[in-house]
């Protein structure tokens, strides 16, 4: 007999406590009622804040996990026989449409635009990219023949799917998550300049640390990077860098809190890249919630947002020279850096927060649920 409020969530790619899927999503999920199961790479089986996380053994390389991690997740959730099943990567696609053959109500989690974010992958072949991206807009769209629904982080990518299947469920931060009360006064904080995510070379690192060094010595100033390293050039890029430049490694959300409240500017410095100009990335969000003013690249949509909200400064990402004049003018205005923070939090909590898009995630559900 399936449970009708049971539902299951599943990644190839994400780790467990990813936190669009993980913190906003399935513990949402859970807190309103729902049976919720993530099946997931992880080391055990347990409960997580009502969220029954199943693990899947973690694949030794990618093609290991583009096959066998991707059968052993469809057996695995398919033991649950539950209402309604969500997925979140692109590979799952195959088993998206297993399930839905075996009769079983199926959720897209598109994250990134696809065919845009292979044509930027280092580790594809230049000459195949155009052919692979081509390829992935054609699995996408007949596996969207067969799904109940789909799940957007952007409308930008919600426009690539049929009208009547897709919602747009932003990936905006959690209210009160990342403003503690622990913070320290603006006027009193450390010279911080934060950038907290993946540290690659298409998100900026390269023009993060170049900027730092066209600052005059003589002002303080401290750039620390919280996230991880996945690639050696930037490895190498980073060790390299001079002493006002902190990598940290990856932190969990409440240290994540704590780095934000003593900060003094964030940084999203993403390239140019085909996925990044109609992005909406969370980070930026998650420093307006933080009360931070950010320093970001300058395209159409993130101008819109943060000019219309005064709450922080463009630049050119690929210009260390702009980014060092951005970051310097922010350290040496803070009545003017707090008010832009300040505006940036009020509009989180108007427009930009969680609590808002989870009312679009329910709705879906009920929808699909009840026919």
């Amino acid at each position: 007999m399936i449970d009708k409020k049971k539902v299951v969530h599943f990644s190839s790619v994400h780790s467990c406590f990813d936190t669009r899927i993980f913190i906003k999503e399935c513990k949402t999920l859970a807190k309103a009622g729902y049976d919720v199961v993530l099946a997931v790479s992880h080391n055990k089986d347990e409960i997580v804040d009502g969220v029954k996380i199943k693990s899947i053994s973690k694949p030794k390389n990618r093609l290991e996990r583009m096959f066998k991690t991707v059968f052993d997740i469809y057996r695995s959730v398919l033991q649950e026989d539950a209402a309604l099943y969500h997925f979140h990567d692109p590979e799952l696609i195959p088993v998206g449409i297993m399930l839905r053959l075996k009769g079983k109500k199926v959720i897209y989690d598109v994250h990134e635009d696809l065919p845009r974010q292979i044509m930027t992958k280092p580790w594809i072949n230049p000459m195949l990219r155009r052919i692979v991206s081509i390829c992935a807009d054609v699995i996408e769209h007949i596996g969207v023949r067969f799904f109940n629904g789909i799940v957007a982080v952007t409308p930008t990518i919600a426009k690539r799917f049929p009208e009547n299947k897709a919602v747009v469920v932003h990936n905006y931060p959690i209210l009160g998550e990342l403003a503690t009360v622990e913070a320290v006064p603006y006027s009193e904080r450390p010279p911080y300049v934060v950038y907290v995510g993946g540290i690659t070379v298409i998100r900026g690192i390269k023009e993060m640390i170049q900027a730092i060094r066209l600052i005059p010595e003589d002002i303080a100033i401290n750039l620390v990077l919280a996230g991880s390293i996945t690639e050696q050039d930037v490895q190498k890029v980073v060790e390299s860098a001079d002493q006002r430049v902190n990598f940290i490694g990856w932190q969990s959300r409440g240290q994540v809190a704590k780095l934000l409240g003593k900060a003094r500017v964030g940084l999203v410095l993403f390239h140019p890249a085909p996925n990044h100009v109609e992005a909406l990335p969370n980070k930026l969000f998650e420093y307006m919630s933080a009360g931070l003013p950010v320093i970001a690249s300058d395209f159409p949509l993130w101008r819109k947002i943060i000019e219309d909200i005064r709450c922080g400064l463009l630049v050119d990402p690929l210009d260390p020279k702009q980014i060092a004049d951005a970051v310097q003018w922010i350290l040496e205005h803070p009545a003017e850096a707090e008010d832009m923070g300040k505006r940036g939090q009020e509009a989180v909590y108007e427009r930009y927060n969680w609590d808002k898009e989870a009312e679009k995630l329910f709705s879906l559900y009920n929808k699909i649920l009840k026919n």
